[in-house]
């Protein structure tokens, strides 16, 4: 007897236990889905980030292989002849392309500076703009409803 009695006790902690885990995965689901972080929405007037050195050297390059290699059409081999032909030159072959790369620098910097000062002016405008419709919808809902209490009591006397 004492065989048949364990079997049932066994099942129903079994039991217990399935619910137990059920309940703990539901709840690790749960969580995850309130974390997962939304990606930002990209402006598109936001000035484009700068080539380095290396890319401006590369979208010369790609012209002059295209015109060696005709019939490539590979980008991962345009991309490994650069990488190799970059790291051969000489720090006095790559000067002028580290100075364009710095002129760009610089022309994104200013460019930077004068998207970042508009979008500070937008958004105080618009925080302005904001405040001040909430603060006039709220008078004007408070003057309404004062001059229809007003006229309810006059025609009432």
């Amino acid at each position: 007897m004492k065989g048949t009695r364990s079997k049932p006790d066994s099942r129903k902690a079994d039991n217990k236990l399935s619910v137990k885990r059920k309940a703990a995965a539901s709840d690790r689901g749960a969580g995850k889905k309130t974390t997962k972080k939304e990606k930002a929405v990209k402006d598109p007037n936001k000035p484009k980030r700068p080539a380095s050195a290396f890319f401006v050297f590369m979208e010369e390059f790609r012209k002059s292989y295209k015109e060696k290699h005709p019939n490539n059409k590979s980008v991962s081999v345009v991309g490994k002849a650069g990488g190799d032909k970059w790291k051969s030159l000489s720090e006095a072959e790559k000067a002028p392309y580290v100075a364009k790369a710095e002129k760009r620098k610089n022309e994104y910097n200013k460019n930077m500076q004068a998207y970042n000062k508009k979008q500070a002016e937008g958004a105080n405008a618009a925080d302005d703009d904001v405040e001040s419709d909430k603060s006039k919808s709220e008078v004007n809902d408070d003057d309404d409803e004062d001059d229809e209490s007003g006229e309810e009591d006059e025609d009432d006397e």
